[in-house]
């Protein structure tokens, strides 16, 4: 396994592993709140993603794509004992995403917070690419590591349709408006998905005030049988 991963917690009799991905620019230190409370039942894992805190930072450009980063997820849900719960946050939510509609199953459950699916239009998802580039100085990452979140084709849109897992969606209501529009279409599209809207959340809501708003409702998402 080549990403650095944070473990914690002792897990209950059936309570599933949790497994945190962050989004671009921050690392697992951001789920430190979180994995306090849940890993009161659950074993918690969060990753650095490839280019992030303790993680390998590699010059190669081809080296940062979603498809590198699902393989990197794999080895992390391989380590483990039994089927992981992934919960991701923006950019940690579309791979989680990702990794659901690619690997059937693969996860028992998935939990996304401020996340969207990506594009469907070629040119948004250009505008998307060329925005992400031009910022990488304000996430404090290396230019390459912004390949991360770049969008490529529409294959999470494509396929939420198909996704059985059961999967719940937090947006913040602070959040920019388009994170709930986002929700609401995943709680459209998807069979299994629920959306729920944190009152006074913002977009690194897991992180601060209302992280333990967020525990909770993932500790209840999977005590309704997630």
């Amino acid at each position: 396994m080549r990403l650095h991963v944070v473990r914690a917690g002792t897990a209950a009799v059936g309570a599933p592993p949790i497994v945190f991905v962050h989004g671009l620019g921050s690392s697992a230190a951001t789920w430190a709140r979180c994995m306090e409370i849940l890993g009161e039942h659950h074993e918690v894992v969060a990753v650095d993603l490839l280019g992030h805190g303790d993680s390998p930072v590699p010059d190669d450009p081809d080296a940062y794509s979603r498809d590198t980063a699902l393989a990197d997820l794999d080895d992390v849900l391989a380590s483990l004992d039994e089927p992981a719960v992934l919960v991701g946050h923006s950019l940690g939510g579309y791979l989680s995403l990702a990794h659901a509609v690619t690997r059937p199953g693969a996860a028992r459950a998935i939990v996304v917070i401020n996340t969207g699916p990506g594009f469907r239009d070629p040119d948004k998802r250009d505008a998307w690419n060329e925005r992400s580039r031009r910022n990488a100085h304000k996430f404090g990452v290396p230019p390459q590591a912004t390949n991360l979140n770049l969008q490529h084709d529409a294959v999470v849109m494509d396929h939420l349709a198909e996704v059985q897992v059961p999967t719940l969606v937090l947006a913040g209501e602070l959040d920019r408006p388009e994170y709930v529009v986002s929700g609401q279409y995943l709680e459209r599209k998807m069979p299994h998905a629920r959306l729920q809207v944190i009152a006074g959340g913002e977009h690194s809501m897991h992180e601060d005030t209302h992280a333990a708003e967020v525990a909770s409702a993932i500790e209840q998402f999977l005590a309704d049988g997630a």
